[in-house]
């Protein structure tokens, strides 16, 4: 079957199950055949039972695409091909003859395209758009590969490293990009159900893939109710994101309003302040819990004027290792560790002199036994009181011990769809959403805000994640929203698609897409009406301390309409990133300082109405000097522009381009041929 759409057409040889080609140009993009789908069902012993199209033995032709039969499981798999205004609308489904079993995931469709341009002798690569941690460009599959980032199969327990959406993947669409031209695939779906949304190499190129976790009950038919979209865009990663922006505003989330029109937003989130995060103990994730100079918290008091009086921006104080059971030791963090008397006046002090406090906490996690605090064990509670009850179970029903932070604590992953799951959550954070602090990152470490894999017979949700998940999420945010009135709650990355409207403010992870290739600004572009974040405590940051990368980091989150992030150490100092260990380095602060002043002037002089709630459009042609950064642990090395730069569109209908210039000297830059100089440490707006 060869089916023509506006600007390509497919072929896919239904008869053997695959697709052929993919004619964009008068060039196939196809390298190599792709089994149109995948599934793996679970009898009730929990076994694994997987099959392909190529596997049927029998398939009959529909008027718009196939059957397949004849598995070695009894089922029935319909697979369609529509055109939809121009595009490729995929869907399938899959029935079951018997409740013998359950569908768990379907990979469909797949397509395999060239090795990336990085890793293609022959010229015909291009890169991989990826909404993962806020949006990466990939353009070499072997820099992928070497790090903890790679391509990995998600299984129960989960990984929060895991492309998940919605967690690390913050939409549901991936785009290849030529030169030229690009392919966009997205997910459609209204409901936001779970997807594992990735990318890997295969024998003669780069296999794209959807799976769909269907959370469906034994004997249950799976279908997509929504089509999953094939279409051509031109070769810039930015439209593909309008593609997707202009589904996703035809079909908002529960809870999105834009920024202009959210009553329930706090009077600080317009100002964009300065979020200044530090530990009371220690000085990194796994270090020695003890007191360091910051504590008692007022300490930390004359370090923080200095930084507010030299920057002239309001602060968020963002503080770690605060909990008083132990850090990073979920879900109980209340009372806070030591003097509760001298935190309560360190939070009116900040009050006082019009800044905020904000809190880490650590999600969905239980702990039994931390391993940065000996004497903090929940073992025996546990036990007595059967909390097994609560947790995530495998598809035997066994709980396992959790993958999260393994370094800092031992424990399990909360169900928050099982009653008693849900109780402790209550218990634990209830009491912190009634105070008066300002922020919580109530969900670090469950990253984008959505809950774990869990298999369980016994919560009363389907024995398989899918779509429930997203919905009980939901459900639980609104509630905790509630409760917590104006305090603002967010999440490790920044929050995915379903939550937008309930994590408004969070810690964004686009450093860790340096590990990838580079990062681009896709949640911004588009959500950034309806959600702000911060720029997050860059934990993890691959680049050498050697190299004072940190104002360019700053320049990025500012030109991406988020706020900027210093971490502190206990003495004052400027760190890299959050878990830095080695402390023989340490970013310019003067400059960083001075940087960070000058953008916050340049934030109230003229670009707050496009930063605060704008909506972000492809920019003018923008060249300029490149700079390179050497990786930690890494043959690679990454290059930059020297230059960040965002175009935006104000409510008003005004445009205007934003450039910010974090190095130490002047640079001239070329904007649709016409040569423009930004000054050292500063930015400019220019009208479009």
């Amino acid at each position: 079957m060869i089916a023509l759409f506006k600007d390509f057409s497919l072929s896919v040889d239904f008869e053997h199950g695959v697709i052929s080609s993919l004619i964009i140009g008068e060039k196939n993009r196809v390298v190599s055949p792709s089994a149109l789908f995948r599934i793996r069902l679970r009898n009730k012993e929990g076994e694994a039972i997987l099959l392909s199209s190529t596997d049927a033995s029998s398939w009959e032709k529909t008027e718009d695409g196939a059957i397949y039969s004849g598995f070695s499981a009894d089922v029935k798999v319909r697979v369609s091909l529509k055109n939809e205004d121009g595009e490729a609308a995929w869907r399938i489904s899959v029935t079951s003859a018997n409740d013998g079993h359950f569908v768990e995931w379907v990979d469909f469709p797949s397509i395999t395209l060239p090795c990336l341009e990085e890793n293609n002798a022959e010229g015909t690569g291009g890169k991989i758009l990826f909404p993962y941690n806020e949006g990466a460009l990939v353009s070499n599959m072997d820099i992928r590969e070497e790090t903890g980032l790679r391509y990995t199969e998600p299984e129960y327990p989960s990984m929060g490293s895991y492309a998940m959406f919605p967690n690390m993947v913050c939409s549901q669409m991936l785009a290849y990009i030529w030169n030229d031209v690009g392919l966009y695939i997205g997910a459609h779906d209204e409901k936001r159900g779970v997807k594992d949304i990735n990318f890997f190499k295969s024998e003669n190129g780069v296999t794209l893939r959807f799976r769909l976790f269907c959370g469906t009950n034994f004997g249950e038919k799976f279908e997509t109710d929504y089509p999953i979209i094939f279409s051509v865009t031109d070769g810039r990663w930015e439209s593909a994101a309008e593609r997707y922006r202009k589904w996703f505003e035809s079909a908002l989330p529960a809870g999105a309003v834009k920024i202009t029109e959210n009553k329930n937003l706090p009077e600080w989130y317009a100002d964009s302040p300065l979020v200044v995060s530090y530990p009371i103990r220690g000085t990194h994730d796994k270090d020695e819990m003890k007191p360091n100079k910051l504590y008692p918290y007022t300490n930390a008091l004359p370090v923080l004027d200095g930084i507010k009086r030299a920057v002239d921006s309001r602060l968020l104080v963002l503080l770690m290792h605060w909990e008083g059971t132990a850090p990073w030791a979920p879900p109980y963090v209340l009372p806070p560790f030591g003097d509760v008397e001298n935190f309560d006046l360190f939070k009116q002090t900040l009050h006082k002199n019009n800044d905020m406090l904000g809190v880490y906490c650590s999600g969905f996690g239980y702990t039994a036994q931390s391993n940065l605090v000996d004497s903090y064990n929940k073992e025996k509670e546990y036990e007595e009181n059967n909390l097994e009850r609560g947790m995530c179970a495998d598809t035997d029903g066994k709980v396992k011990i959790s993958k999260i932070c393994t370094g800092q604590r031992s424990g399990y992953d909360i169900c928050p769809a099982s009653e008693v799951g849900r109780e402790i959550l209550k218990e634990a954070y209830t009491p912190l959403l009634e105070t008066d602090i300002d922020y919580a990152q109530i969900l670090d470490q469950n990253h984008g805000g959505g809950q774990y894999f869990c298999y369980s017979k016994e919560h009363g949700h389907p024995p398989a994640p899918g779509a429930w998940m997203t919905e009980n999420m939901q459900e639980l945010l609104s509630e905790w929203n509630l409760v917590a009135d104006k305090t603002l709650l967010g999440c490790e990355s920044a929050a995915a698609e379903p939550y937008i409207g309930n994590l408004l403010y969070s810690d964004n992870r686009f450093e860790l897409n340096y590990r990838l290739g580079i990062p681009v600004p896709l949640y911004s572009y588009i959500y950034h009406e309806y959600v702000r974040n911060f720029m997050g405590n860059q934990v993890s940051c691959p680049f050498v301390i050697e190299a004072d990368t940190l104002r360019h980091r700053l320049a990025y989150s500012f030109c991406a309409g988020d706020s900027m992030t210093l971490v502190l150490t206990e003495n004052g100092e400027l760190a890299s990133y959050w878990g830095q260990k080695d402390f023989s380095c340490f970013p310019n602060k003067e400059k960083a300082l001075v940087f960070i002043k000058n953008l916050t002037r340049a934030y109230k002089d003229g670009a707050k109405k496009y930063l605060y709630a704008g909506r972000m459009i492809a920019s003018p042609e923008v060249k300029c000097e490149k700079i390179s950064f050497a990786k930690r642990l890494s043959e690679y090395s990454v290059e930059i522009s020297a230059l960040a730069w965002t175009a935006w569109e104000a409510e008003d209908r005004s445009r205007a381009l934003i450039i910010a210039n974090p190095e130490d000297r002047d640079i001239c830059c070329e904007v649709d041929g016409k040569e423009i100089t930004v000054s050292a440490l500063s930015a400019k707006i220019i009208e479009l």
